[in-house]
């Protein structure tokens, strides 16, 4: 029965991220109809879930840490991509669209992604267990990130409105990747063991028992195969975005909602396969993928608009409001009381699932 299921397997995931490839070359910068829309949605689901396999098959072969960072890379290069493509297209209407989205990015997975993973994992295993010198590090670029980028932006007086100057916006820039490279650098080289899964004792697992690791041929086709899905996971979910943005406008909900939905497609692969982990008692790597796609969000979406501004005519708006500020502020203080212990229980990731429960009532209703 195994051996029937896996060249199954093997071709769902091969034919998916073709036909979604293929679709998104029909699709792209059309009108689409209803019945069009409800094909390329599920495209768009079955893409997703292939880029959870061939991400798994990837993180196999090369191991963790470095199994985390694919994924988390991949869909963050193409979020900017997606982001840099709605600015110049959008106008002055556009202004906030970074802003908007790295924040969803941050609040999507500080606290959706790591508030699942730990109720999963707590509820299936008893109690979540993790590094907290890992976690605890990664938690500390995130909150320095988003303070550099987000919230001073609101306070500075350079400019007029929540926006840096020139001179600012390069500052924060070069500061975003030089963390974000201190941070990969330290995950991957120097203390590569404190972001490794760890038992109920506290011992750190370097080798993974369950499979034998796939062939490095195995390994670059569902590379390849990743990339494609997610190309098209992001390229389609632009494509049905008109029709979100129609529905949230029927429905009366403010602009800033389709930011969020197109986020939570977009980062839905990370999703599932922290999840996964989480089931597995791997929380650590769980935490890996949910943090370091927030730092990569920042690290790498700063950087990347800031280099747009230079031919882009409209404003760069990337201060956080009020209500937006203290929804930050209460997620690095419970995060980090979540991060000290090295365990939590069901109570946190409830915690941090109301949080998110909170981001998302505000952005309906703000």
């Amino acid at each position: 029965m195994k051996a029937r299921r896996r060249p199954l397997t093997a071709q769902w995931t091969t034919l998916v991220p073709l036909l979604a490839a293929v679709l998104l070359v029909f699709t792209w910068g059309r009108d689409l109809p209803a019945g069009i829309v409800v094909l390329v949605t599920l495209v768009l689901a079955g893409a997703v879930l292939a880029a959870v396999h061939h991400a798994e098959v990837v993180a196999h072969r090369v191991g963790e840490p470095f199994g985390s960072l694919v994924l988390a890379v991949a869909v963050t290069i193409i979020e900017v991509a997606l982001i840099v493509t709605l600015m110049i297209d959008g106008g002055d209407k556009s202004a906030t669209l970074a802003r908007d989205t790295v924040f969803a990015a941050v609040m999507i997975t500080c606290n959706g992604i790591v508030g699942l993973c730990l109720l999963v994992a707590s509820l299936r295993h008893g109690t979540a267990v993790f590094n907290p010198e890992g976690t605890g590090a990664a938690l500390a670029t995130v909150a320095t990130l988003a303070t550099l980028s987000l919230v001073l932006p609101t306070f500075t007086t350079s400019k007029p409105g929540p926006e840096f100057s020139t001179v600012q916006l390069t500052f924060a820039a070069l500061s975003s990747l030089i963390l974000y490279g201190l941070f990969v650098t330290t995950q991957t080289r120097r203390h590569r063991d404190y972001f490794l899964p760890i038992t109920r004792h506290g011992e750190v697992i370097t080798d993974e028992e369950h499979a034998e690791a796939p062939t490095a041929r195995t390994a670059l086709t569902s590379l390849g195969l990743l990339c494609l899905a997610l190309v098209g996971v992001v390229g389609l979910a632009k494509g049905v975005s008109p029709t979100i943005e129609s529905g949230v406008e029927a429905a009366g909900l403010p602009q800033a909602v389709v930011g969020v939905i197109i986020a939570l497609l977009v980062l839905l692969p990370e999703t599932i396969a922290a999840l996964r982990s989480a089931r597995r008692d791997r929380v650590q790597t769980s935490l890996n993928l949910a943090l370091g796609s927030a730092m990569a969000s920042i690290g790498l979406t700063i950087p990347a608009v800031a280099l747009a501004s230079l031919w882009l005519s409209g404003p760069l708006v990337l201060g956080l409001g009020a209500t937006h500020m203290v929804l930050l502020a209460l997620t690095v203080v419970v995060a980090s009381l979540t991060v000290v212990p090295g365990r939590a229980t069901p109570l946190q990731g409830g915690v941090h699932l109301v949080l998110f429960a909170a981001y998302l009532e505000l952005a309906i209703n703000p």
